[in-house]
């Protein structure tokens, strides 16, 4: 019964797009990729039944221009509130690219150098060991992850607690050793980014949501991005659930990530999140030597491909096209953001639901990809 109720949600969700209007709180798009629209929400569907997630807000742009957004099931299971495209969610390790993005815009303006180390700004913190030998960590290896710091305690990843600031998140590892010589790998931990959110508070004298909202949310007019603080009234913010022992969605525990919110701990959704992908590509309010620095990844001393710039993750698609991306994980929430610069597409989604399956991104750009397929092979034959 509950699979034959699954299958006819699919159906009526396949049947929509022909009758819904082109722009309202749940859904908007561009007729012109009726055909293309009509199977990436197939494969969203099949996602969120699949995984059993209560919401959803999904969205895609071509050409800088939005082409398609749309929010899927509820926000809140208990009240029976449906997502909206304004409904905010928690979006995990994506906070990563605002604070990058802050990161680079202090760097621009001369309040940060990249080569000076975490003391400069922070006098007290402590010499990193490894091995037995100290080690002054760059901000350039904390912003493309290859400090050596340690990766979260499992137990320590959604620390709970009132007034938590991002200054006392990072006393749980700067005593820590270090996993490997600074600068040799790359190693991906939240930690790198709750020390940078650190320094930079260290360096403009202001906190974190105060850098937030001049360098980013006010600047690119992003109306749905803030930082997810458990004891304020936030507007449209989503109710949070997680998996039981047993696979089943249940409400999740109390989380307050506001010491992660450099990290892990913003609330965003895919409107806003493609607004972000779009910025960095094409908004003029946002230098060009920042654009310019923010996907070029760093030599490594020991040879090893790098595939990590500035939080963002820079390889190729399965059909060998250039993208910067990052999968955002956290209780209660996971969220995806793709750019292809060549095609000029930018993909989003965020989900109220703690990720384990990804969003199926590269799926969601397929049809897309084979559109400009086709168009550059009639071009190709009208030669």
């Amino acid at each position: 019964m509950k699979r034959g109720i699954q299958y006819f949600v699919l159906f009526v969700l396949l049947l929509t797009l022909s009758n819904c209007k082109k722009e309202d709180k749940y859904i908007f798009y561009d007729s012109r990729y009726k055909k293309e629209i009509a199977q990436v929400r197939k494969e969203l569907s099949v996602y969120m039944v699949i995984n059993n997630i209560p919401g959803g807000s999904f969205a895609i742009s071509k050409d800088g221009k939005l082409i398609y957004s749309e929010s899927f099931g509820l926000a809140s299971k208990d009240l029976e509130v449906p997502a909206t495209r304004i409904t905010r969610f928690r979006i995990g390790d994506l906070s990563e690219l605002f604070t990058s993005l802050i990161y680079q815009m202090m760097i621009e303006e001369g309040k940060l150098n990249p080569d000076s180390a975490v003391q400069s700004y922070i006098p007290d913190y402590p010499l990193s060991n490894y091995k037995g030998i100290p080690y002054k960590i760059t901000l350039n290896q904390i912003a493309n992850h290859s400090s050596g710091i340690r990766k979260a305690k499992p137990d320590l990843v959604d620390r709970s607690g009132q007034n938590v600031t991002i200054m006392n998140g990072i006393d749980l590892f700067k005593n820590d050793p270090l996993d490997f010589t600074p600068g040799w790998f790359e190693s991906p931990s939240p930690n790198n980014y709750n020390l940078l959110g650190a320094v930079m508070e260290k360096a403009s004298g202001r906190k974190f949501p105060e850098l937030l909202k001049t360098y980013i949310t006010d600047t690119l007019q992003l109306t749905s991005t803030e930082i997810d603080n458990p004891y304020k009234t936030v507007t449209g913010r989503t109710d949070f659930f997680d998996y039981n022992l047993v696979a089943q969605v249940i409400n999740a525990s109390f989380r307050d990530l506001r010491y992660l919110a450099p990290s892990k701990g913003l609330l965003s959704n895919a409107d806003d999140l493609i607004k972000f992908g779009n910025a960095v590509l094409y908004s003029e309010r946002i230098p060009k030597k920042v654009k310019d620095k923010l996907f070029v990844t760093t030599k490594l001393p020991s040879d090893l491909p790098s595939n990590i710039a500035n939080g963002w993750i820079v390889q190729k698609t399965p059909e060998g096209k250039t993208y910067y991306g990052k999968n955002g994980k956290v209780t209660g929430g996971g969220a995806v953001l793709l750019i292809i610069p060549d095609e000029k597409l930018v993909v989003a989604g965020a989900i109220n639901l703690t990720a384990t399956d990804e969003i199926p991104v590269f799926r969601l750009i397929k049809p897309f990809l084979k559109q400009q397929a086709e168009i550059n092979g009639q071009k190709d034959t009208q030669k």
